[in-house]
């Protein structure tokens, strides 16, 4: 499996030719809006490009064992068996249950060694979120969508879950799991400056501030030792 790799150009110039919408300059949000987020929450300590960052592949998994079974029971949950789901920030796992067929898993991540050695994608597409957070994908295309241990790195993670609300079909879920780790220097100071309940309540801040999403659920899903486990779910409102 080749990876497409990332489109050339920078973040608010159209995308490639296709079928899913071109990209446009994601809106800032108005100060009056009541889910306003101010822009210095979604500062880093390195701001360095972060195609350099994961330029090499890290064939590692952030959380333990425990945590990342609550993940797969998720998934068991929220994601149809046989219908096409969307690994967003993917890396080499998805945590799948192994036992369930998916018609289509499409991952997009940063490094495409990774990628192609996941087992369970079956397209895979390059892109920094952060330079361009519109989707390459077409409309009500897949039945699910997963973040896993990583809503925390990205500084317009807004615009990300309005893409998302747009690529998934009405009613379909997306499930954003994390726990208390993180790459410091990548993490958005919002998130550092909070505790495991403020997480998951800057999550659902998230969610609501795009709009477009449906029965919003916050959940704590942590085993009883090792590393804890949160989650927020929402469903496509569709329109």
């Amino acid at each position: 499996m080749e990876c497409t790799p990332p489109a050339p150009g920078p973040a608010h110039n159209p995308g490639p030719p296709g079928p899913f919408r071109a990209e446009q300059p994601s809106r800032p949000m108005n100060p009056d809006h009541p889910f306003f987020i101010p822009p210095e929450a979604f500062r880093r300590q390195d701001e360095t490009p972060d195609a350099r960052f994961y330029r090499a592949p890290r064939f590692v998994t952030h959380l333990d064992a425990g945590a990342l079974a609550a993940v797969t029971q998720l998934y068991r949950e929220y994601f149809p068996a046989g219908g096409a789901l969307l690994d967003l920030m993917s890396s080499w796992v998805s945590h799948l249950p192994a036992d369930v067929p998916y018609r289509r898993v499409a991952g997009l991540g940063m490094n495409a060694a990774e990628l192609r050695a996941n087992p369970r994608l079956t397209a895979c597409v390059v892109h920094d979120l952060n330079q361009r957070p519109a989707l390459p994908f077409a409309d009500d295309e897949f039945d699910g969508a997963a973040i896993c241990a990583s809503i925390d790195y990205l500084t317009q993670p807004v615009a990300v879950l309005r893409e998302l609300a747009r690529v998934l079909r009405p009613g379909a879920p997306l499930v954003v799991t994390f726990s208390n780790r993180c790459f410091p220097s990548k993490a958005i100071a919002a998130w550092q400056a909070l505790d495991d309940r403020g997480h998951l309540a800057l999550v659902q801040r998230f969610f609501l501030a795009a709009g477009g999403w449906t029965a919003v659920e916050l959940l704590d899903r942590s085993p009883r030792v090792g590393d804890p486990l949160f989650a927020v779910v929402g469903r496509a409102g569709g329109g």
